[in-house]
């Protein structure tokens, strides 16, 4: 989906201009959005060819001829249900939309069956203790627990893999040899695994002073070992970049219901009065993407956790945002969360 802003039209577009982008891309379909990136529609030769038989002038807008109905997928959607809807239809294409069906992605077929090499880092941290799934964890650590017939830590290895990823980087420190043992150097699975080990505890930022220095000069996606996932990390590094941000964190969105009615009041005095109200907050992923400046900014074995150095970041005036994803997520921290998962990983792929 590397280049799906580039075939972006509006109604005001010309037919005339469709038939350019459609000539000097690749992806033989464009999309017509409105101001706020809704989509209003989908472009393709067939339907220029079909417009230009009805009479349409190469002038007219793009909206005498587009498809106003066209086939789409949610952010939510697998990579098996997006393949299953374009094989069931003899789509190359899908516009990708969120709930409120404002664009965010064009899937193609050959990107989906063929990913392209995505040269990021990833740094995966597993060097945790896993206290609170003991007795589990005495002799194993926590991302190498068994989720169906694999650990958690390869389903999430194996997910990268899946967007192009092949560039991993490890932090250990609980029991490091089982690790090492199970996933060598990578090339079983033909990707290159580097171990960062931490000697002592530094935290979730820590661990970042500990990368080489010849990492790649590009953007480093990086999140927790115990996390089962369904996150689109290629979408997740386009979003970093196209807003050209120093540091992304990726949130889920919670809906907390309170079941009684909510009184505000200053002093004896009642404000407000609130039944019943639901509240929304944006929960921490430990999933991010970091510029590789702000990778470099931590000094080597500094104790640091992930959101002071977000913070540290955002009071040096870089722009530090996030992306929301409605994919599905599961932090395995407790003993109830590994047992969700094992029901879970059925319908997971």
């Amino acid at each position: 989906m590397s280049n799906w802003t580039d075939v972006i039209l509006t109604s005001k577009s010309s037919i005339r201009d469709a038939m350019r982008i459609l000539d000097e891309t690749a992806l033989r379909i464009a999309t017509v959005c409105d101001d706020d990136n809704k989509l209003l529609g989908t472009l393709t030769d067939g339907d220029i060819r079909r417009g230009l038989l009805l009479a349409c002038n190469m002038t007219d807008s793009v909206s005498h001829v587009m498809n106003k109905n066209p086939f789409v997928a949610k952010q939510t959607h697998t990579r098996q249900q997006r393949i299953a809807l374009m094989d069931k239809y003899d789509l190359l294409a899908l516009p990708i939309v969120d709930h409120n069906n404002i664009l965010v992605g064009l899937e193609t077929l050959h990107q989906l069956l063929q990913p392209r090499k995505v040269d990021n880092p990833v740094f995966i941290m597993a060097g945790g203790f896993g206290t609170r799934l003991r007795p589990l964890t005495d002799y194993c650590p926590k991302p190498m627990l068994s989720v169906g017939d694999k650990p958690m830590l390869e389903h999430l290895i194996n997910r990268f893999i899946m967007f192009g990823f092949h560039n991993f980087y490890i932090s250990t420190h609980y029991m490091p040899e089982v690790i090492h043992e199970h996933f060598g150097d990578g090339s079983k699975w033909n990707v290159s695994i580097t171990y960062i080990h931490e000697e002592s505890p530094l935290g979730t930022g820590g661990a970042l002073g500990l990368l080489p220095k010849e990492l790649p000069k590009l953007p480093l996606v990086m999140m927790n070992g115990d996390v089962l996932t369904k996150v689109d990390f290629k979408q997740l590094l386009e979003h970093h970049e196209s807003h050209q941000f120093d540091a992304t964190m990726c949130v889920r969105e919670l809906e907390y219901k309170i079941s009684f009615g909510v009184v505000e009041s200053q002093g004896s005095l009642i404000t407000s009065m609130i039944e019943k109200p639901t509240y929304h907050y944006n929960i921490n992923t430990g999933i991010y993407v970091l510029s590789p400046e702000c990778v470099s900014s931590v000094a080597k074995n500094s104790k640091l956790d992930l959101p002071t150095l977000l913070a540290d970041r955002m009071e040096q005036d870089y722009r530090v945002g996030i992306y929301t994803s409605y994919d599905y997520w599961l932090d395995i921290g407790q003993l109830a969360d590994y047992h969700k998962a094992q029901n879970d990983i059925k319908g997971l792929v």
